[in-house]
């Protein structure tokens, strides 16, 4: 089986700013939203969990399998995808004419990034290249994994898996800690 879950809250999800890259931890609604998760979860096998390396993902998988003989591996590919100088912008929403909202309106019209900025054919890539040399491997083997990443980088996995268009990017949403079984 193959399962995938969204950090916990941090105070920039509170403040609806942009993440992306930038390594915010958990707040304590975060660390309660995991240890909650661990309990609802604590039935579910997982033989191995991947985790982007930014912190409020690995802080999540940590409090989630806490106690748990289940390894942690971190993986760059897992990063959020990145939104370069509109990281850090509080309620894009609120300003009609902020050109990162793109990526969340009309995700297939966003073709060229932003300075500094990933493309969503390169978010693609890296967790598409994760898919196949990580994850179908250890599933033709019969494990179950647990991936703990990021809105858009987890959105990337479930609409590769699910055979999603990119201009349907955002409509599973996905909740911080709640568990997807995507196969």
């Amino acid at each position: 089986m193959l399962y995938i879950m969204r950090h916990g809250k941090t105070d920039w999800n509170e403040k609806h700013k942009l993440q992306g890259r930038t390594d915010i931890p958990l707040n304590e609604e975060g660390r309660s939203m995991a240890r909650e998760a661990s309990i609802k979860y604590k039935d579910i096998n997982f033989d191995i969990c991947f985790s982007s390396p930014l912190i409020r993902a690995k802080e999540t998988a940590e409090i989630l399998l806490d106690g748990r003989k289940v390894p942690i591996i971190e993986d760059d590919r897992l990063k959020e995808m990145c939104f370069g100088i509109y990281e850090g912008v509080e309620d894009s929403f609120g300003m009609s004419d902020c050109p990162v909202n793109i990526i969340f309106q009309r995700p297939e019209e966003y073709k060229e990034p932003f300075e500094g900025a990933e493309s969503f054919e390169d978010l693609f890539k890296r967790t598409g290249e994760f898919l196949k040399e990580v994850v179908e491997p250890l599933l033709s083997e019969g494990k179950d994994i647990l991936i703990v990443g990021h809105g858009a980088m987890n959105l990337s996995i479930i609409c590769r898996v699910k055979n999603i268009p990119l201009k349907d990017f955002w409509s599973t949403g996905i909740e911080n800690c709640k568990l997807i079984r995507l196969i």
